[in-house]
């Protein structure tokens, strides 16, 4: 059998390094909107987290490249691919049962109980040392997921993150009742590719073809996860 279909473009180490930075500007920017301060303890839209854990969470992906490009990569973890990283990660599998991860949930609650100003002011940190941190050469350029066990090429994990980020920025938004942001058309390309990538490996050419071509003939979800 051969290799799996791409259909997202495997990204350069710079262009991706600028896109994620993009991505992450316009993430705080949403976080920082006077509405999410307003209903930080409220019930998010996705269940189980309050405004303010939703943040967390959307933050942390600032947090976790920056303590990913921090440490050296680690020499004794398997590095995986793209599609293999969605494909192997026990939340995935999980997600797709409608499986919840309450841990997770009680992790970003708890952290968002420190208040708005303590978690936006430590994400702007972050994202001020990003700049520097992905300029700064690595060998081999790749960062390591403790969490997972592998790690992904750098460029990879930066779209990972990415999609982190427009996803439950747009869960944000809609807890709070304002517009879902729009990001940079790089940003966008490689989410939509990521998403596309995994739907494929999930449902097949043809049930993708149908649902973005031939409604009538959609054999119904074609949702990533």
């Amino acid at each position: 059998m051969g290799s799996p279909v791409r259909l997202g473009s495997v990204m350069s180490r710079d262009d991706a390094a600028t896109a994620y930075l993009a991505c992450a500007s316009v993430s705080l920017d949403l976080a920082s909107r006077d509405e999410v301060a307003a209903a930080w303890t409220h019930e998010s839209s996705c269940e189980g987290m309050t405004v303010g854990g939703l943040v967390d969470h959307l933050l942390a992906q600032l947090r976790h490249v920056a303590q990913g490009l921090r440490v050296p990569a680690a020499p004794e973890a398997p590095v995986v691919g793209l599609l293999d990283h969605y494909s192997q990660a026990p939340w995935v599998a999980a997600s797709r049962e409608g499986v919840l991860d309450p841990d997770q949930n009680d992790t970003n609650n708890s952290a968002a109980e420190a208040g708005f100003d303590a978690v936006l002011a430590a994400a702007r940190s972050e994202r001020e040392a990003l700049p520097a941190l992905l300029a700064a050469p690595r060998s081999p350029d790749v960062i390591h997921i403790p969490w997972q066990g592998w790690s992904l090429a750098t460029p990879d994990f930066l779209t990972t993150r990415m999609m982190e980020l427009v996803v439950h920025g747009d869960d944000l938004a809609a807890s709070v009742g304002v517009d879902t942001p729009e990001h940079d058309p790089a940003v966008v390309a490689a989410v939509l590719g990521l998403l596309a990538d995994v739907s494929l490996a999930r449902h097949g050419q043809v049930a993708l073809v149908r649902a973005l071509s031939r409604p009538q003939r959609s054999t119904g979800d074609v949702s990533a996860f």
